[in-house]
């Protein structure tokens, strides 16, 4: 069994860190990435500077890079003017992804808009997208429950889901963004998500804030979800909710898969070096287990 992980600490991951990082080492550490045989990386998003000026250098970091060429890359796009913005770099990435939050509150808190004229946008984006050559993805936020609603219905959520696809979007994400998953419902909605959802590369996100991601992800490869999103050295979280905390760890789910026998064309101990690289950029300890206790050797 082969599992398809795409990195989004670049993106994700660096957005929540209060010290600016400067382009310098982001343009090193996604080379570094780049190099572990990670095949998906997310490298920026075409935000607004002044909303997240930690990503405001995502076209300098996108002509910078230095990657295999079978490495895809992917930019987040907030909006059709952020579209307008990655556009004039299109040559630099391979996939965009556009975004909607399944709960009315966070959706409004994230991005000031109402799910209506936020999928009303998604839906002129996602044809300009194709029309560019670009690969479409689609990520819908607070799956799995909201802080500020509580549950939120599976249905409302594949229906949205449906609605991308019939945009145009080939993989759709479910982001578990506040870590509110468990692994029976993690199970039971990937199971329906992969049925509603043919023809579709279905992808699961999950977050680690109350310790149960990658619990969650294997329930999600039990029910027949083959592709991921993770962030090296757990970096990462939601910058709305106060609390958040990042996503499972690149090198921990890489561990985990690796030991059940299911392949991801990744090297560990690179990705375990690149890991504990990032810790000196940022001056801190970070909260991957595979940082500290490093590959398992049978030998």
């Amino acid at each position: 069994m082969t599992v398809h992980i795409r990195e989004v600490g670049p993106r994700d991951g660096f957005q929540n860190e209060p010290e600016r990082i400067p382009t310098d080492e982001k343009v090193r550490l996604i080379n570094a990435l780049g190099r572990t045989g990670l095949q998906r990386i997310e490298v920026a998003s075409f935000v607004r500077p002044d909303v997240i000026p930690q990503l405001s250098d995502g076209a300098e970091v996108l002509d910078r890079i230095d990657v295999p060429a079978h490495v895809r890359l992917m930019v987040l796009i907030p909006n059709s003017k952020g579209l307008d913005n990655a556009l004039k770099v299109r040559g630099k990435f391979h996939d965009a992804a556009i975004f909607v939050s399944a709960s009315e509150t966070h959706n409004k808190r994230n991005v000031n808009r109402a799910i209506a004229e936020t999928m009303a946008d998604n839906d002129k984006m996602a044809r300009r997208i194709r029309e560019a050559g670009l690969g479409c993805a689609a990520v819908i936020a607070t799956s799995f429950g909201c802080p500020y609603e509580g549950k939120v219905e599976p249905d409302k959520v594949l229906g949205l889901a449906e609605r991308f696809a019939e945009a145009g979007a080939t993989e759709i994400g479910f982001g578990d963004t506040t870590g509110m998953a468990n692994p029976r419902y993690a199970k039971e909605f990937f199971a329906a998500a992969l049925e509603r959802l043919p023809g579709v590369e279905v992808t699961a996100h999950f977050h680690n804030t109350r310790g149960q991601g990658l619990a969650n992800a294997f329930a999600a490869f039990e029910a027949g979800c083959t592709s991921f999103e993770s962030s090296f050295g757990e970096l990462g979280g939601c910058p709305v909710p106060p609390g958040s905390t990042g996503n499972i760890a690149t090198e921990d789910l890489v561990s985990m898969f690796h030991e059940m026998g299911a392949e991801t064309g990744i090297s560990l101990p690179a990705l375990i070096d690149t890991a504990r690289d990032v810790q000196n950029v940022l001056g801190r300890k970070l909260t991957s287990h595979s940082i500290v206790a490093g590959p398992i050797d049978w030998h």
